[in-house]
């Protein structure tokens, strides 16, 4: 009898520990020293909620880039990737697909190599960013669906030079552009 209340006073402890005091200590921590980041990264446009900066969205139309495919639609609740291998003839299809359409929706001719962000969806179905070659790809099709002039284009691709992300650690991955933060600012371009 009494180990078990020795037990339960341990496990009594040790929930109190981990389960109420440390995440306490830890959220404060996060919300004195990185509120923006603590709370989701939310975006606020026009005093509306927009998303989250750490979330990809979906935009349907040719005035805003295109984000990364996802395979849940981007889809929070059930965020994944296909989980298809590279042989599979569904994959195979897709991935032609969205070559094809990624070729055909940007006015590019056939022997442009599409970044293959583009092709594949994430792992997570989520991910905001494309590469910086990627956006580079699309602003003549966003400028032209606009209907911008010529200092507005220089504006559009200075945008997008303004919305490049350095590798990690300048080492850690590529140049990208988080897609849902460009396409609210290309919104303001007057």
């Amino acid at each position: 009898m009494k180990t078990l209340f020795t037990s339960l006073r341990i496990f009594l402890f040790f929930t109190i520990l981990t389960g109420l005091l440390y995440p306490l200590f830890v959220t404060g921590i996060a919300q004195s020293i990185f509120p923006y980041k603590a709370n989701g990264s939310l975006v606020v446009n026009n005093g509306k909620m927009a998303g989250s900066a750490l979330i990809g969205q979906k935009f349907y139309s040719a005035k805003y880039f295109s984000s990364r495919p996802s395979a849940t639609d981007y889809n929070t609740i059930s965020s994944g990737g296909s989980n298809l291998a590279l042989n599979n003839k569904e994959l195979i299809l897709s991935v032609e697909s969205r070559k094809k359409s990624f070729l055909e929706l940007n006015n590019l001719n056939r022997d442009i190599t599409v970044p293959s962000e583009m092709l594949f969806s994430s792992a997570s179905g989520l991910d905001p960013h494309i590469s910086y070659r990627s956006a580079l790809l699309q602003a003549e099709r966003v400028a032209k669906a606009r209907n911008y002039s010529l200092r507005q284009k220089l504006h559009l691709l200075q945008l997008i030079n303004k919305q490049r992300e350095r590798p990690q650690y300048l080492l850690l991955g590529e140049d990208r552009v988080n897609v849902f933060l460009l396409n609210l600012k290309i919104d303001a371009i007057i």
